[in-house]
């Protein structure tokens, strides 16, 4: 048996939510990491003294119990997964994995023990559920009966509100009311906050940006109490998952960041960050509320009880050493002016970016972390209003999309050389061949690179620049060119013989001005595309065959009343989804069946189609239609010409006004006019006596 043991898809319970994860068994340890939040538990090996193997929802799992009185549970293990767990027990923690049976009768009535940080339910000595106290808000009493709330869950679609226990009157012990003993071992492991004794410190005033306003902060052992002219936040070191120290760009500022699971609420928002803006200039001497002793057997060395520097420094001091978290400040990268974020807005609000080591974190509206092993690629985009900036885009491996836009041009380097240098997937939208092979390699941001989305870039400003010099020169030509002007003309200004110019100062001003102007290169007119003519429809062929069924189609109606009998109730689309899986799922030889049955469908289509061809179908409704244009066009020629005649008629009528006057000196056009309309009549004439004559030729033919 190798030293280690790796399970993927292992779940642990976190108020009412399944969180996902990675459980490795160690020699030295047991580490569990959430796929979530990132949050790591380990358990020393030497710690270890109960293990059990248990049937739940999930398959099956195990409960780990600690000397200290820690109770850890994972899911999701399979059947198989016993054996070698148990002997790798035996052999390096010394601890027997004994299997352990759940109740299934459903009783409500059985025995209530407190085991450690759990309330367990048991029903003839099998335990029927557990409550983890510390997921226990609130604790109620009755006569006869407790009431137990719990935390909410904003992960979680259903949640479990409350739980009442009722406990019958005890003979055997009358000194002690057992309702208020079990609620006693209740509140004794609950998570409840109850702001009892004096705070260790106190912090006056400090500017919040989420949520927005300014609080005093009141640092309990084991809790932080946010105070506010209108709301009160208390924040049970348990929650705190992360601690951020972040310089701001203008030097003068910094923020301290306090990530939380579960968030804080107010009414339906949530704030999954504590974000508070602190001046470097501010100074402060602290004293805690503790002896010294106290203070040096509590913190270890980690805090003193006076204790003085800048406010930022003092409050990430006491918060590290209360919370037992790391501080995490930002690495090595340093933008183009020499800050360690980049200026970019998400969400239309304009904040900070900073790379981080394992991540990045923007601040500050709406705050957002993102770890690089929950990163499925990054894209670098164009901006999508002007090309001085860019986005940048980051795709989780949930399929959520985060896009920081308008970066500035210059930090594309450095933020490239970043991403490249941390390994990330890069996904560059068309220009993915171009980048594919140096991505790969991940070379180092030293080399000298093909950069795809910086030569786009520069492509781009060269065809806009070649394009205003374009509109400037047609701009010039507009004004400048005269088609009348010739080479000759305009040299005459300049000529030593100027007399004879001067000469003939009877033309137009207008001809001496154009003479004076330079000649200007003359407008450049395009030539335009000719267009593809449009393809004619093709016409549908009448009364022909039917095309023959696919594989698919030939097996889905022979299997469609089958499938509506094993699923009754199911609607049209789930019985395609059905069917698309069913047949997905079957075998070359089933298939093979139905694929022999479609190519002999298919040849009797091709035969029946021939012979239909053969006697003549297909081309009566193509001729019906030429038929029917051609009719109409001869009525529409017989509609013109009647009312061409009309308007004859009616302008006839007016010859007999024109004075004498007008008609000896219209005499040349009236001529003119006459015989176009004489033209113009004979023409008509003739169209009638042909569309005349066919119809009596067949009515002489019928008698």
């Amino acid at each position: 048996m190798g030293d280690t043991l790796e399970f993927s898809d292992i779940y642990q319970e976190v108020k009412g939510s399944w969180n996902d994860g990675r459980l490795r068994f160690s020699k030295q340890n047991v580490v569990y990491k959430s796929s979530k939040t990132g949050k790591v538990d380990s358990i020393q090996a030497g710690e270890l003294n109960m293990a059990q193997w248990r049937r739940v929802c999930l398959g099956h799992g195990i409960k780990l119990g600690t000397s200290s009185g820690h109770v850890y549970k994972y899911d999701g293990f399979r059947d198989t997964d016993f054996e070698k767990i148990s002997e790798f027990f035996k052999a390096n923690y010394k601890v027997e994995l004994t299997e352990k049976d759940m109740c299934v009768k459903g009783w409500n009535w059985g025995t209530a023990k407190f085991s450690g940080p759990l309330l367990s339910f048991e029903v003839n000595d099998s335990t029927a559920f557990e409550v983890p106290l510390s997921n226990v808000s609130q604790c109620a009493t009755g006569k006869n009966e407790v009431t137990l709330e719990f935390h909410q869950n904003d992960d979680t679609e259903v949640s479990l509100m409350e739980v009442r226990f009722y406990v019958p009157p005890s003979q055997s012990d009358e000194r002690q009311d057992p309702v208020e003993a079990f609620a006693e071992n209740v509140l004794s492991k609950a998570d409840v906050i109850q702001a009892t004794g004096d705070a260790v410190c106190i912090f006056k005033e400090l500017q919040c940006l989420t949520p927005r306003g300014r609080y005093d902060i009141r640092i309990y052992p084991t809790f932080l109490h946010l105070h506010g002219k209108t709301f009160d936040y208390k924040i049970p070191y348990t929650t705190v998952l992360r601690l951020f120290l972040l310089p701001h760009k203008d030097q003068r500022q910094m923020f301290f960041v306090i990530s939380l699971d579960p968030p804080i609420k107010q009414g339906q928002t949530r704030y999954h960050f504590l974000i508070l803006l602190f001046s470097k200039e501010e100074d402060l001497s602290l004293t805690l509320n503790m002896s010294e002793e106290d203070v040096e057997r509590r913190f270890e060395g980690k805090l003193s009880k006076n204790m003085s520097g800048s406010l930022y420094e003092m409050v990430s001091r006491v918060m590290k050493a209360l919370v037992n978290r790391k501080i995490t400040v930002p690495g090595n990268f340093q933008g183009h002016s020499g800050a360690q974020c980049i200026t970019c807005s998400y969400k239309a609000s304009s904040g900070l970016l900073y790379p981080l080591e394992r991540g990045f974190i923007y601040v500050h509206k709406p705050p957002v972390h993102l770890r690089f092993e929950e990163i499925s690629c990054v894209n670098f985009a164009r901006g999508t209003t002007t090309t001085r900036s860019f986005d940048f885009e980051i795709e989780t491996k949930q399929g959520n999309q985060y896009t920081f836009s308008s970066i500035e041009r210059e930090e594309y380097g450095k933020l490239f050389d970043f991403v490249n240098a941390k390994k990330l997937n890069i996904k560059n939208r068309g220009f993915k061949e171009g980048m594919k092979g140096k991505i790969d390699e991940y070379s180092d941001s030293d080399d000298d690179q093909h950069d795809a989305y910086l030569e786009r870039m520069k492509a781009e400003g060269k065809i806009r620049e070649e394009g205003n010099d374009s509109e400037e020169s047609d701009g010039e030509s507009d004004e400048s060119f005269n088609p009348g002007e010739e080479d000759d003309d305009i040299a005459e200004e300049y000529d030593s013989n100027a007399s004879a110019s001067d000469s003939s100062e009877d033309g137009d001003d207008s001809d001496d001005a154009s003479e004076k102007k330079k000649a200007k290169k003359p407008k450049v007119v395009k030539e335009k595309k000719e267009r593809k003519p449009r393809k004619e429809k093709k016409q549908k062929e009448t009364g022909g065959p039917k095309r023959p069924m696919s594989a698919y189609m030939l097996w889905l109606n022979s299997s469609r009343e089958r499938i509506k009998s094993e699923n009754p109730g199911i609607s049209i689309t789930e019985i395609s989804k059905k069917a698309g899986e069913m047949w997905r799922q079957l075998g070359k030889d089933e298939k093979e069946e139905w694929d022999t049955k479609a190519g002999e469908a298919k040849r009797n289509y091709e035969k029946a189609k021939q012979e239909f061809k053969e006697s003549g179908g297909g081309a009566t409704s193509s001729s019906k239609k030429e038929s029917r244009k051609s009719g109409g066009k001869k009525e529409e020629k017989k509609r013109k010409s009647a009312s061409a005649d009309k308007d004859r008629e009616r302008g006839g009528g007016n010859d007999s006004f024109k004075s004498k006057e007008f008609i000896e000196t219209s005499e040349s056009s009236s001529d003119s006019d006459h015989k176009s309309k004489s033209k113009r009549k004979k023409e008509s004439d003739d169209e009638e006596e042909e569309a005349v004559s066919t119809p009596a030729s067949s009515e002489e033919e019928s008698d």
